[in-house]
């Protein structure tokens, strides 16, 4: 209970706050490129159930298509509005009214597409006993994740067999630890990451 108010107080107010800011994205957005501002994507949320995660467009409509996983800096379906936003995370800004709502917390494993929890064993389906997050230990690690993948020979196998168990890992460190203090400890170090 107490997480669910921190999250409402904190994404009301972060969406208030940023307001003036979100809107000059959403400027750079339409003039940059055809298409909406914002991109949905159905997400696997907790206890499986599936909802529609909210982020700033940063690519040409469509390319979801083409490939769920973005691969490298480089990736021709990114506009260049898109490149920027994506380095400093600010597409991600969005899912803040994902927690508002509450199919998302601000800090929980980040959810993935069913093409991928579907491939998750008994133990990694723990991850889905709890509400996914804006960031967390997963996110901080693997902040550079299209980079990885951008060097991969195969992008689709390196992401299954490597990141995403590693990923998982991490997930399951956060569900054991959870707590207002480590979520509080995971905000402030995402904060850092993205600038540093």
């Amino acid at each position: 209970m107490l997480k669910r108010l921190f999250d409402i107080f904190f994404s009301f107010l972060g969406l208030l706050f940023l307001l003036p800011f979100l809107f000059i994205v959403a400027i750079c957005i339409i003039l940059d490129s055809k298409g909406g501002v914002f991109y949905r994507q159905s997400r696997t949320g907790k206890d499986g159930k599936q909802f529609f995660l909210f982020k700033f467009r940063s690519m040409a409509t469509g390319s979801d298509k083409k490939g769920l996983l973005t691969v490298g800096g480089n990736d021709s379906r990114i506009t260049k509005t898109g490149l920027f936003i994506r380095k400093y995370k600010l597409d991600e800004l969005p899912q803040l009214l994902n927690v508002l709502i509450g199919d998302m917390s601000l800090v929980g494993p980040r959810p993935e597409v069913k093409k991928y929890t579907d491939l998750y064993n008994e133990t990694q389906k723990k991850v889905l006993s709890v509400k996914p997050g804006i960031t967390d230990y997963a996110s901080i690690e693997y902040i550079n994740e299209n980079e990885i993948l951008g060097k991969a020979v195969n992008p689709e196998e390196t992401y299954i067999e490597e990141i995403m168990p590693a990923k998982l890992l991490l997930n399951l460190r956060y569900i054991n630890e959870q707590g207002f203090s480590t979520d509080f400890k995971i905000i402030l170090r995402t904060i850092g990451k993205i600038f540093s």
